[in-house]
């Protein structure tokens, strides 16, 4: 499936524009990560677009986000590496990330929130004028972006990456996208 009718999928399934948003942070680490690791960009990417398309049908049973979006995605034949990426980004469902890209869009999905959140409080609102510093700074506040946590966003150490080049990874990979992502 390409790229606009992987989004066309999205949106069948996500109506509320900061969700949509957020897969679109998500596609673009991902895609970043996977070039990074010399890994198939276009899995990565979608796994990270589509990993939230069943949230508005789960929000309030948050046991099976992932699962009945992992359903969705086997149906319309994604590749299995991508459903089970999706299947295992919500600890509450049960499965547990356990390969390179299952763990990437793990820590991930909750690292695109932290950086939108630290954009939102800087000064001057935009993704280009956040940096490393400013994302550390934010990073060691518990009370700040508690909806992002810190645990999972570690979970990148085991891709073999520190938290240093994680963050740059996913901030430079947002800033690209900034215009889309309206920040």
């Amino acid at each position: 499936m390409e790229r606009n009718e992987a989004l066309a999928f999205l949106k069948k399934y996500l109506n509320a524009p900061n969700l949509v948003k957020h897969s679109l942070a998500c596609e673009a680490i991902m895609q970043d990560l996977a070039l990074f690791f010399h890994e198939d960009e276009k899995e990565w990417a979608l796994a990270g677009l589509l990993h939230d398309l069943d949230y508005e049908e789960t929000k309030d049973h948050p046991e099976q986000h992932g699962l009945l979006g992992a359903r969705y995605l086997e149906e319309a034949g994604f590749p299995p590496r991508v459903v089970n990426a999706v299947r295992s980004h919500n600890e509450m469902t049960g499965f547990k990330p356990r390969e390179r890209m299952e763990i990437a869009l793990f820590a991930v999905d909750p690292v695109s929130g932290f950086i939108v959140a630290c954009a939102l409080v800087h000064k001057e609102r935009k993704l280009e004028k956040l940096d490393l510093h400013f994302l550390l700074s934010r990073f060691k506040e518990k009370s700040f972006a508690r909806g992002a946590s810190r645990e999972q966003i570690k979970m990148c150490t085991q891709l073999g990456l520190s938290l240093e080049d994680f963050l740059s990874i996913s901030l430079q990979a947002m800033q690209r996208i900034a215009q889309d992502l309206g920040l």
